[in-house]
């Protein structure tokens, strides 16, 4: 049950990072340009992107809970210490994107893409024409989402590493299908015309502190139970 709620929470701050859902909104723009009447190849490259995204993250957890699971030895005799170790970083990035609701800085470091990476994204983005395209560049775009979304997500994998492998893929399975929650809602409410695109962008803009608020609330919550040991 602690597993449960500990991944569930890093899960859910993860979810509602600004710049995933950002990245998503920009790929449904470039898709409705290219076609503006065909709201099925919206739909196809939608959802092709978030099973880029997921296929991706997935790999990238398997490779860092190997990581974890090389210093087998030190985690044995240091376990207390590397959950301590993991609280703490859920914990700081929370207190960051806390930071974010009240003093709010475009780029920021750990909770947002670096501005720097946001023209190179857009222009890989901006050639987004199918299905095919979306899944392929799903998989470039998310090295760029890697330094917004990784906080969490190397907690949520550090603190499974004790387990066997075969039990780690459906935590890590279930991470992600959390993770692309919100971005699979966007594609759907887009497909379905509840939503323009441009409306979801502009909720985006709009809410963005609070987006930061929610995951930083999350984060810092999950760490001090974790920290606590009562996760």
């Amino acid at each position: 049950m602690s597993e449960l709620l500990r991944i569930t929470g890093l899960a859910l701050a993860d979810s509602v990072n600004p710049c995933a859902i950002a990245v998503l909104t920009m790929v449904l723009v470039s898709i409705l340009v290219n076609n503006p009447k065909d709201k099925k190849k919206v739909l196809f490259s939608g959802l092709a992107f978030v099973a880029a995204v997921f296929v991706s993250y997935l790999f990238y957890g398997t490779i860092i809970v190997q990581l974890f699971k090389s210093m087998d030895a030190f985690l044995r005799v240091s376990s207390v210490y590397v959950n301590k170790g993991l609280a703490l970083l859920a914990i700081g990035i929370g207190i960051l994107n806390v930071k974010d609701y009240f003093s709010y800085k475009k780029g920021s470091f750990a909770t947002e893409m670096p501005l720097f990476m946001r023209p190179r994204v857009k222009k890989f983005i901006q050639e987004i024409t199918s299905p095919k395209g979306a899944f392929t560049v799903g998989f470039i775009v998310t090295l760029f989402l890697l330094p917004c979304t990784m906080g969490p997500y190397i907690a949520a994998a550090g603190t499974l590493a004790t387990l066997s492998f075969i039990k780690i893929i459906p935590w890590l399975i279930y991470y992600n299908i959390l993770f692309v929650l919100p971005m699979l809602a966007i594609t759907f409410l887009v497909y379905w015309g509840f939503k323009e695109v441009d409306e979801v962008a502009g909720w985006k803009e709009r809410n963005i502190k609070k987006l930061h608020l929610i995951a930083g609330i999350l984060l810092i919550v999950v760490g001090i139970l974790i920290f606590k040991g009562l996760l």
